[in-house]
């Protein structure tokens, strides 16, 4: 990563499309376009997981599966699995700037049950190859098969010997739902075979992919119900500590996450290979991979399990040491950045430097009064990645507009740049700065204010639902973002 470059931040849900929320299909590749025309080298996506309560990319059923919300309903059409009338019923509720996710899971399902039908063993020889290639895909359709047949509750609520995994009832769970359990299969199929075409693409036009890695699995996930020996459970498959972060200015009770944590003593005595082949798999999909919340590869804050708020917690110690040796020995270098913000100790420091890997640097936390400021661009190093924001903060337009005129007037001076055309004033220090790597929030091209915003922490409700109008994706924004590029010496 020594080249100066740049690209831009966009989930898959946010893309364009008739159907309602984003997928793999032509606004996809139109969008890669975009990002050539526009002088990109990469593009960032949010997690691509199979969404639950909340819509949250960060708590997905499976940590290998995809979302089928994003399975392009137009490509299914083009191969006679659905009719343009039979997918009217989405093209209906289709909105250009919100995602309606319930309206998606009540629709969408139906029309891929009706594909799945339609395709009458079509693809049933190529299904055969991705199930052996793909090894969890089993575990995670017998998964959501049981899921649906137990109304769909999480399934720590599900019936005490599908609970278990024992050897005799997953084998007449098998026979019982070997349709659904197809079905789910299926699903992956089409996903991934949408993805890697839309990927192949994105690299001949010159641009990698960054994938965003939660590090924790959600507690009703396929990952936790198959594998809990590798988190802190009891006997009975009940978490002994939860993740989350302790209080601090942002939040008096901290963040009480509720994923399970890992079991490292485990990890340690399996020779980390769980980590390992979800490392390798996350290669597969990404050129890059952006691993969340790394500090807790080093520690993590551990709540007790049905604690109200992460006040009273823990640091317990992780072995992200020996994790990332045992990674660099079998895998060797990775393209990976480190997610290092908020509060982060010396011993993190080290365990970024001595894995090589660039972090992260928001210029919005750049304004606290102090010169050495790591998120001031002066201050930057050349193997970091640099931002204007973040999925989790507002839009910069939000956030400039959203300060007291006192702290504006310290960005204008500090910045030494003019109000006048704030946002483009403020992504060309970037873009100027030593960052290796530069990456913008599509929204803070396009100027959009706090209603860009795509997620608040520690919130619930109108998250991850903005969407991007298709008619501002213009040939002279494109030439407009290039012509940075070009005079900022990041072509």
């Amino acid at each position: 990563m020594n080249n100066k470059s740049s690209g831009i931040l966009l989930p898959i849900s946010s893309l364009p499309s008739k159907y309602g929320i984003g997928s793999f299909g032509k606004e996809a590749y139109e969008f890669v376009d975009f990002l050539h025309k526009a002088g990109q080298k990469y593009w960032q996506i949010l997690p691509i997981g199979p969404v639950s309560y909340g819509d949250s990319p960060y708590s997905p059923f499976s940590v290998h599966a995809g979302n089928p919300y994003y399975i392009d309903l137009d490509i299914i059409i083009e191969e006679g699995l659905l009719s343009k009338n039979e997918c009217r019923t989405l093209d209906f509720i289709n909105d250009d700037s919100y995602i309606h996710y319930e309206k998606q899971f009540y629709n969408r399902y139906d029309l891929l049950r009706k594909a799945y039908y339609n395709s009458n063993g079509k693809y049933s020889s190529n299904i055969e190859i991705f199930k052996k290639d793909n090894s969890w895909v089993l575990n995670y359709a017998l998964f959501m098969a049981l899921k649906y047949k137990n109304n769909q509750l999480p399934w720590y609520k599900w019936n005490t010997l599908e609970v278990k995994l024992d050897e005799n009832a997953i084998r007449n769970a098998k026979e019982k739902l070997s349709e659904d359990i197809d079905f789910w299969v299926f699903l992956q199929y089409l996903f991934y075979e949408q993805y890697h075409k839309l990927k192949k693409h994105a690299n001949v036009m010159g641009i990698k992919i960054i994938g965003d890695m939660p590090i924790y699995a959600a507690e009703d996930s396929a990952d936790v119900w198959a594998n809990n020996e590798i988190f802190m459970m009891d006997v009975n498959k009940v978490p002994i500590m939860v993740a989350g972060v302790p209080p601090d200015d942002f939040s008096e009770e901290g963040q009480l996450w509720g994923n399970p944590v890992y079991n490292w003593g485990y990890l340690k005595d399996t020779s980390y290979q769980w980590w390992i082949e979800r490392i390798k798999w996350s290669f597969k999909l990404y050129d890059v991979v952006r691993i969340d919340h790394f500090r807790g590869f080093d520690e993590f804050w551990a709540v007790s399990y049905g604690s109200k708020n992460s006040i009273k917690g823990q640091w317990l110690t992780a072995y992200g040491n020996e994790l990332f040796d045992c990674v660099k020995s079998i895998l060797g270098d990775l393209n990976i950045i480190a997610e290092d913000l908020g509060i982060i100790t010396n011993s993190v420091s080290e365990l970024k430097k001595s894995a090589g890997f660039p972090g992260m640097k928001i210029i919005q936390f750049a304004f606290d009064g102090n010169l050495n400021n790591p998120y001031l661009p002066e201050n930057y190093e050349e193997n970091c990645v640099a931002y204007t924001g973040t999925h989790d903060n507002d839009t910069l337009k939000g956030w400039y507009y959203n300060l007291d005129n006192i702290k504006r007037e310290e960005v204008i001076k500090i910045l030494d740049i003019k109000e006048t055309n704030i946002n483009y004033n403020i992504i060309k220090v970037l873009y100027e700065s030593k960052a290796s790597i530069c990456i913008i929030p599509l929204q803070d091209f396009l100027c959009i204010g706090s209603e860009g915003r795509i997620n608040t922490p520690s919130t619930v409700g109108n998250n991850w639902t903005w969407r991007v109008n298709k008619s501002l994706l213009t040939d002279e924004l494109a030439n407009a973002i290039k012509l940075m590029v070009v005079e900022s010496n990041r072509l």
